[in-house]
């Protein structure tokens, strides 16, 4: 067990379910190749957040579908998101 001392408290790091501290821990599936990501998911791949997502499904800049009443982001969507957003960079 290690102490970290910051400017207002005492910090313990420890090794929880064998990783030592102050290692990443690997997301969930969030990269590893799926064909639909929910809107959670699809922030992470794309470091954006949730509601920033929802703002550019309503646009129509990212596009999603429906599986039930759940909303999913295609892999491909998400290809053709930063192919836009880079063609927007170099354009301005």
């Amino acid at each position: 067990m290690q102490f970290v001392h910051t400017a207002r408290r005492l910090i313990t790091l420890q090794t929880v379910n064998g990783v030592p501290p102050c290692q990443p821990v690997a997301r969930p599936s969030a990269t590893r190749g799926q064909a639909l990501y929910d809107v959670n998911e699809a922030g992470v791949v794309l470091r954006l957040s949730r509601r920033y997502l929802y703002e550019q499904i309503r646009s129509g800049r990212l596009r999603s579908v429906k599986a039930g009443r759940a909303r999913r982001v295609p892999a491909s969507a998400i290809a053709e998101y930063v192919a836009l957003l880079e063609q927007e960079g170099q354009s301005a």
